[in-house]
């Protein structure tokens, strides 16, 4: 195995994924690194830490046995794939990567004695701890939207059985029903999801109900990559999507599940389907533990992401504020690979060195339609920023073959981060 010095290292280290190839070893002490969280951020964080770090103690906490992804899950809600295609185990990082998975939920997080507690009672300490909760929902910030709400009126913003929940509704639905989609107002995960939902739930209908249509009822008057979601309306679901903006009083203020009835501030209506994505917030641990600001997201610093609220914890992922780096899986993952190079090199008792991370964002609007944006991002006056010209988006009026191409390219996109994060 190559040698590092701390310098070359802290070198290496930079751009995300620049050591896989390489191991950190030769600690006096094995370092205790505890990730909360299994999706994108956590899972990533904790293969890489052992991949800098192979002599580090690694533990993972993750609630389920199993992770459904919420990257192609409209996929399934439109019909398109199975449930199986989002399902993802720690087996690999267990078993392959000496990782250490304790399938329970974290309850506390104790940043003076730098301990996490699970429901089951064990208590594990940590020299350096990541948190990657992902969001949770302001259960009645939208009037008369709580849990047992999203039961009838699924939100479907969670992969699972609120996934299943969507479909079935969708499947049921007379032809000549409207789909209601909630939209809400920013920031919240994964920003071009509810047009992409919109896109394949028209796709489903168009082809099975077409007498149906879809309405987006919009707490913006804009959205990610609106353009070429428009564009793409145009061409194929010109009856089928309506998308209505907050200034056209689009933003729901009042939901009654059991009437079946969402409100506006001057309509109300009651649609075959209703998908209500409300308000999040930073993952319940992170609230409980101090990590989130009055915005409800967490603070941290742009070139780590050690929580500037508490020493030795980082946020990474839905629950962090990353400045321009979306809320989307793969800025977690990248995320990720930044916080296990900075946590490597301060054990090491070096410097971080400085923070480089990406983003690639794919939407499918039809099985052979995609878009895509992606992003590079660094620190620039004490903030994430998107480095100009560093990356981009699909271009508007391109032909059919380069969108089927996008289309497939999101196919191998989504296989290669899963392998990446669990793989």
């Amino acid at each position: 195995m190559m040698k590092l010095s701390r310098r070359t290292f802290s070198g290496l280290v930079g751009a995300a994924g620049a050591l896989s190839a390489f191991g950190l070893s030769g600690c006096a002490n094995a370092p205790k690194v505890v990730v909360i969280g299994g999706g994108f951020g956590g899972a990533t964080a904790a293969k890489y830490v052992r991949r800098y770090m192979p002599d580090a103690n690694v533990v993972l906490i993750e609630a389920g046995k199993t992770h459904f992804t919420c990257p192609f899950s409209n996929t399934v809600i439109g019909g398109m794939n199975q449930m199986a295609l989002l399902e993802r185990n720690y087996d690999v990082l267990a078993n392959k990567y000496g990782i250490t998975v304790v399938n329970d939920l974290a309850v506390a997080i104790d940043p003076v004695t730098k301990t996490v507690k699970v429901k089951g009672g064990t208590v594990f300490g940590y020299d350096k701890l990541v948190v990657s909760p992902g969001v949770d929902f302001k259960w009645g910030a939208l009037e008369g939207y709580d849990e047992a709400a999203s039961a009838i009126m699924p939100h479907a913003w969670k992969a699972g059985p609120q996934t299943v929940l969507l479909r079935k509704q969708l499947e049921a639905m007379p032809n000549g029903g409207v789909v209601m989609i909630s939209a809400p107002a920013n920031p919240f995960r994964c920003p071009p999801g509810p047009y992409e939902r919109a896109s394949l739930i028209a796709h489903y209908l168009k082809n099975n109900k077409p007498k149906s249509k879809v309405i987006i009822l919009d707490s913006k008057d804009a959205f990610a990559k609106d353009k070429l979601f428009k564009e793409g309306w145009e061409k194929m679901y010109d009856n089928y999507i309506e998308w209505v903006p907050a200034a056209k009083n689009g933003k729901v203020t009042k939901v009654d599940a059991k009437a079946g009835t969402l409100e506006t501030d001057f309509e109300k209506f009651k649609p075959a389907v209703a998908n209500v994505i409300p308000p999040q917030t930073a993952g319940a641990i992170a609230l409980a533990t101090g990590l989130a600001d009055k915005s409800g997201f967490c603070p941290v610093n742009p070139n780590t992401f050690e929580s500037t609220l508490h020493k030795d914890i980082f946020v990474i992922g839905d629950a962090c504020m990353a400045g321009e780096m979306p809320k989307s899986g793969y800025s977690a993952s990248s995320q990720a690979k930044v916080v296990a190079g900075a946590i490597a090199a301060m054990m090491m008792g070096d410097k971080p060195a400085a923070m480089s991370a990406i983003n690639t964002c794919y939407s499918l609007l039809a099985p052979d339609y995609g878009i895509s944006v992606s992003g590079v991002y660094s620190v620039q006056d004490g903030k994430i920023a998107n480095i100009k010209g560093a990356g981009g988006v699909s271009p508007s009026g391109a032909a059919y073959q380069f969108r089927k191409k996008e289309a497939d390219f999101a196919g191998g996109w989504y296989a290669s981060i899963c392998q990446d994060s669990w793989g």
